[in-house]
């Protein structure tokens, strides 16, 4: 019986060995997954919305996701109304955006996808109105 226990335990941890290892090597888990971008405090105030609050890129880098991000938001604004919408391609990205959370006259938050081929840019914002 212990000889069973100690073979089971062997085997469980060899194959989460090897699951580790396929994970660290760039399996499908590791390429599909989307990077985290860290924002500071002035970068959040900074990307044209009241605050960014999360940025995640997906095949292209943290900076350009800041580019297309404060890109959007310029498109966004360029009306002179914090709660305009951008109706064009910002650069080569398309870019589809979901409101919720809105307080009527007060602000509203955001949800963007920002896209072009392969590359993926994810950020949400609050804007005050």
């Amino acid at each position: 019986m212990r000889t069973l226990i100690g073979i089971s335990i062997t085997a469980a941890l060899l194959a989460g060995l090897v699951a580790s290892n396929a994970f660290a090597a760039g399996g499908p888990q590791a390429t599909a997954s989307a990077t985290n971008c860290p924002l500071s405090t002035k970068e959040q105030r900074g990307l044209g919305a009241s605050y960014v609050t999360s940025l995640k890129v997906s095949g292209t880098t943290c900076a350009k996701g800041k580019g297309v991000t404060l890109a959007f938001n310029k498109c966004r604004t360029a009306g002179g109304k914090p709660q305009g919408k951008c109706a064009r391609k910002v650069g080569s990205y398309t870019c589809v955006e979901k409101r919720y959370d809105a307080v009527p006259g007060v602000q509203y938050s955001s949800k963007v996808t920002c896209t072009w081929g392969q590359k993926k840019i994810f950020s949400t914002y609050t804007q005050n109105t």
